[in-house]
């Protein structure tokens, strides 16, 4: 009788102490875990090795000169003042005062001019335009080379604490979040900043964004919850009951693309580069593997940025079964069946489905795409440095909204020209770009340029992949999307 009123005893406390707890949790959740598949390759904002997901949480952690809204337009950050000179041959600007690191330390001009300079030596887009920096006090005086109008946009890269080192582990920044801690593999905890400059921001304290090794993974940790939110295309979103969970369509700001190796066999061929473009359906790819969440586009470009964004792009390549045929003859391969590989690295469910839906269509027309799967790290190494490879399929983002930060890796001498695409004439129309002060003009010879990138076939251009930001129902706010790869989480706040 002892025990049994005992055992009584202790499931009464149990159920006590849940309530209490549940009781302590009523208010607006204060915390977010988030989970994602792959992690920064460093914290290092002037690194230009970082992953598209490592950018995108540091964007969080550190700021520019400007900063782009929702609508892509830039506004002043830790700049108040921002001004031009020349037809954009000087850019000057006036820092913000009692902007602190999260150091605790003030920002200063000179903490400016080296991270630019930085940036200046590690090969950023745009940065080889400058000419020098000049700093008096609080001013920042930026004299171009060559006139550029357009060079607003480069100045959203990240201010670190001038002379600092180690900043690959790190981060030191003047954002909504500092970093916590960070433990490879496994998470990184975000903190929000008491000492932040602007008010009432970030709405949440803590994020812990956990490191999963693959799509399938991050959707079982939203299921059992382990995670309280993610981003996820539009085959996994549907996997989500929607009375769990808040779905939020948005745009990745990235383009995905079955790449071609252009210098290695057999898309060294321009022919041959063209007969999969032909052969492949896009959308019927969409269709296939994300729920026909999506549109085409077959540009390097995304077509968020629609004013510069070539819309006679949309489908540059209907299928044509019999131009495959005759295309692939004059190449050689009319005895011969047309074989090769695509390397896709496998934490990226959304490219593994598309490479399945890729070789099925091409096997319906007698061309053998074998698919080999690779980590993350491998398809660094070997295919986007090493550029060891014959095709993949990934996504490409950009850093800023400056259309020239998409069209760039296509010059021929640009080190993040991983396909090895080589065309004179992108290269001619690309640089008369860059020295080109009336706007309409500029939007001309940006159109050209992704007009030459598919009349050569350099890749076969899917689309700006249609995501959805996934979050436990009802507990979550704030979710904002941006003409950029990142995600938000200052935004966002507890219901």
């Amino acid at each position: 009788m002892k025990k049994c009123f005992l055992t009584v005893l202790a499931i009464f406390f149990c159920v006590f102490v849940s309530c209490y707890r549940q009781a302590e949790n009523t208010g607006p959740a204060t915390e977010l875990r988030y989970g994602v598949t792959s992690e920064p390759s460093t914290l290092d904002p002037l690194s230009p090795s970082n992953s598209a997901d490592g950018n995108s949480i540091l964007f969080n952690v550190f700021e520019g000169l400007v900063k782009p809204d929702t609508e892509g337009n830039l506004l002043p950050c830790l700049a108040e003042f921002v001004e031009t000179e020349n037809g954009g041959l000087v850019y000057n600007f006036i820092l913000r005062e009692n902007v602190f690191f999260h150091d605790g330390s003030f920002l200063a001009a000179a903490d400016v001019q080296f991270s630019l300079e930085t940036a200046m030596a590690a090969g950023f887009i745009g940065f080889n335009n400058i000419d020098k920096i000049e700093t008096a006090g609080s001013r920042i005086r930026i004299i171009l080379k060559d006139r550029d109008p357009d060079f607003l946009p480069f100045l959203t890269v990240g201010i670190v604490k001038a002379n600092s080192s180690g900043r690959d582990r790190n981060a030191v920044g003047t954002g909504p979040y500092y970093i916590e801690s960070y433990n490879t593999q496994q998470s990184l905890v975000l903190r929000k900043f008491e000492n932040y400059w602007q008010e009432n921001i970030p709405g949440l304290e803590k994020i812990t964004i956990v490191f999963f090794a693959d799509s399938d993974a991050l959707v079982l940790g939203l299921h059992g919850g382990s995670i309280d939110g993610a981003g996820l295309p539009g085959s996994l979103a549907q996997q989500l009951n929607p009375e769990r969970f808040d779905l939020f369509p948005g745009y990745s700001a990235m383009v995905q693309l079955i790449a071609l190796n252009n210098e290695a066999p057999p898309f060294n061929d321009i022919r041959v580069r063209q007969a999969v473009n032909y052969a492949l359906d896009i959308q019927g790819i969409i269709n296939t593997a994300f729920y026909g969440k999506g549109k085409p586009s077959g540009s390097p470009l995304i077509p968020g940025l629609s004013v510069y964004y070539e819309d006679s792009l949309a489908d540059p390549y209907p299928v044509n079964h019999e131009k495959v045929r005759l295309l692939l003859e004059e190449a050689g391969y009319a005895q011969q069946r047309l074989s090769f590989t695509i390397t896709v690295p496998s934490n990226f469910t959304m490219h593994v489905d598309t490479a399945q839906v890729v070789s099925a269509q091409l096997a319906g027309l007698g061309i053998n795409a074998n698919i080999q799967l690779v980590d993350w790290a491998a398809w660094l190494s070997d295919v986007y440095f090493g550029r060891s490879y014959q095709a993949t399929i990934i996504s490409l983002n950009s850093p800023n909204t400056s259309p020239r930060s998409f069209l760039s890796r296509y010059r021929s001498d640009n080190n993040n020209n991983f396909i090895n695409f080589s065309s004179a004439d992108f290269d001619r129309v690309y640089d008369e770009s860059l020295n080109e002060a009336d706007r309409e003009k500029r939007i001309f010879l940006h159109k050209e340029s992704q007009k030459i990138v598919s009349e050569t076939a350099a890749s076969v251009f899917v689309q700006d992949i249609l995501g959805f930001q996934a979050f436990r129902a009802g507990v979550y706010g704030g979710v904002l999307f941006y003409p950029l790869y990142v995600i938000d989480f200052a935004s966002m706040y507890g219901k």
